[in-house]
């Protein structure tokens, strides 16, 4: 505690804050609030890992910085921070936030302290929604249409962006709920960071699509005389992501791949598992091809590094960490140890488990490990007799009934409790819970474990889950709090991803002996897609030239936004029929036969109850 680095590092060029530190939409609805992280500028409390508290009062210091003359970041206005480039004419953007409205007060403390320079070029470093999200904040699709503002993002941005936002979006939004601590009080007892930034802003998300791949390491471009050389990482912590390095500013930019936490290998929102292999090697790529040369070492979270050496440790201490994770783990994976018992086996050495940039306030050593075990054996632990057992209300019931009964039970639990035994607790009432959630003893005593082991929690993810489960125990659920598969990400579907959204929706046993073909004539692209309903399973594809198989059942003639609107926006088809929006041949009533096959995602399922 006593090596204060990272805090002068947080503070150099500190130019002027935001006052006060919130940001509320058209609505007046506040969507942003840093002030509400004032406590942490008190002593530790005993609520709180002390280690997280650190790494707390770090990430929640906001304002505009100077990185280097010429280069400036705004820390502290969402989970990320947007980066500026001074060029010729005007501004760079690098991650324009998660919001627009986060992102126009960023861009707006900026032009307060150095002028009202114009959008030259917006760059996405990668494909996760707080690094592009705000884009309509910065710029204008006009401005981009005009050629002013060129978009530069890596090959394969935008399926992955929208792709990771649409098909398990709804998912994947319940539980980012809990990750971030987005339903909790701020304060000592509640959400204090996620360890990444301190949460999510709730704004409005937008997506402007790239005008530029980047699509091979060593590409050099020009914007607006800033000069950028490229570095491909694909498979890190996106599939789709990108380091690069300013020459001019000897200035390196590390994305979200080197950042002063450990970061996830498989993040427990859910998502695709990350490669730690390759990971650590694109980490060796960029101290070879930019670490000796630069001077300064930023990203999209936390704060600069300064000074050739130093960074040059700081990437190595980074790669070896995640090469250290996906080794040790495979070698014990060889010797038959499954992923439980190797994330409670492995160790850091001292250098790492030492260094504050590798700890774990994000990621977590333990389901880093259990994500490398699924990337690599999958869910299954080769025990038959794990093959087949039971889900988890009948397997609670069984549980249950084996130890005598739920006041038997709970019996036991609360004896671990009084022992400090937390973890056994949470087993054990998870059992009592799920074969009978309305027992009311069993939630209490499950919320006030929870509570403890969150406030033990080094990992702000963890703390935030285990006092999320406990808010619902408590007082039901609070659903999702943010959503990322929204409008503004939707119009940047392509129509194949329209249609494979659509797929997923759609209720298989409900539709096993329905067969329906569709051709959808999409007017500003030229083509005709079809769709056939077979077996529970939606097919498309783009009818070839001088196709001669079955005619359709129906034929709808419609532009591709129109497209979107009627299937997954919940727009009014006889309407657009009426207007003209969407000429019909054949039988009309096969597309409300095909949506009545739809189901709808539930964005309030339950997560600590059945």
């Amino acid at each position: 505690m006593s090596d204060t680095a990272d805090f002068a590092d947080a503070d150099r060029g500190f130019i002027g804050a935001l006052q006060p530190g919130v940001v509320r939409g058209n609505d007046d609805k506040v969507v942003w609030d840093n002030d509400s992280y004032d406590f942490l500028r008190e002593p530790c409390p005993p609520s709180v890992h002390p280690s997280l508290w650190r790494q707390s009062q770090l990430v929640t210091r906001q304002g505009l910085y100077e990185v280097v003359p010429g280069i400036y970041q705004v820390r502290g206005l969402d989970l990320s921070n947007m980066t500026l480039v001074e060029g010729r004419a005007g501004v760079v953007v690098i991650d324009p936030l998660i919001s627009r409205e986060t992102a126009a007060a960023a861009l707006a403390l900026y032009r307060e302290h150095r002028g009202d320079r114009p959008v030259t070029g917006l760059i996405y470093t990668h494909a996760h929604v707080d690094h592009f999200g705000g884009a309509l904040g910065v710029t204008t699709p006009e401005e981009v249409r005009a050629g002013r503002c060129p978009v530069l993002a890596p090959a394969g941005f935008l399926e992955h962006a929208v792709s990771e936002n649409v098909y398990a979006g709804p998912a994947m939004s319940r539980r980012a709920g809990y990750m971030y601590g987005a339903a909790l009080p701020r304060g000592p007892r509640g959400q204090v960071s996620s360890g990444l930034g301190q949460t999510t802003s709730t704004g409005t998300i937008g997506l402007i699509p790239p005008t530029l791949d980047i699509t091979r390491t060593g590409q050099e471009e020009t914007v607006d005389g800033v000069r950028i050389v490229f570095q491909l990482t694909p498979g890190t912590e996106a599939p789709a992501e990108m380091n690069f390095f300013f020459p001019d500013h000897r200035a390196l930019c590390m994305a979200e791949n080197a950042c002063h936490t450990m970061h996830n290998v498989l993040t427990l929102r859910g998502a695709q598992v990350r490669d730690p292999r390759m990971w650590s090697v694109y980490l060796t790529e960029a101290i070879n091809l930019f670490g000796r040369d630069a001077e300064v070492a930023f990203a999209s979270h936390h704060w600069p590094t300064w000074g050739s050496d130093r960074i040059v440790e700081y990437l190595a201490l980074q790669r070896d960490l995640y090469a250290y994770l996906h080794d040790q783990t495979l070698r014990l994976i060889n010797q038959g140890y499954v992923g439980s018992e190797i994330a409670e086996m492995l160790e850091l050495p001292p250098a790492l488990r030492e260094a504050w940039h590798s700890r774990g306030y994000y990621g977590s050593l333990s389901h880093n490990v259990k994500g490398i075990y699924q990337r690599y054996m999958g869910w299954f632990d080769g025990n038959p007799a794990h093959l087949w057992e039971h889900p988890p209300v009948e397997s609670a019931t069984r549980h249950v009934d084996a130890m005598g009964g739920a006041d038997a039970a709970l019996d036991k639990a609360r004896a671990a409790y009084r022992d400090g035994d937390y973890r056994w607790v949470v087993q054990l009432v998870n059992y009592v819970i799920f074969a009978d959630p309305a027992n009311t003893a069993a939630k209490q005593l499950q919320a006030s474990a929870f509570e403890q082991l969150g406030y033990g929690a080094e990992n702000a993810p963890w703390r935030n889950f285990y006092l999320s489960g406990a808010t619902e125990l408590r007082n039901g659920s609070f659903g999702t709090p943010t959503s990322s598969d929204n409008a503004g990400l939707s119009a940047a579907l392509t129509v194949e991803m329209m249609f494979d959204a659509l797929a997923v929706r759609v209720d298989g046993p409900k539709a096993w002996d329905q067969r329906i073909v569709v051709d959808w004539r999409i007017r500003d692209e030229r083509r005709t897609h079809r769709t056939e309903l077979r077996n529970g399973v939606l097919v498309h594809y783009d009818l070839p030239p001088g196709y001669s198989g079955p005619a359709p059942d129906a034929s709808f003639d419609l532009a591709r936004p129109t497209l979107l609107r009627v299937l997954l926006g919940g727009g009014d088809f006889a309407a657009a029929v009426r207007s003209g929006d969407i000429r019909v041949t054949g039988n009309p009533a096969v597309l409300q036969q095909l949506k009545e096959l739809l189901a709808m995602p539930n964005r309030d399922f339950p997560i600590v109850t059945p």
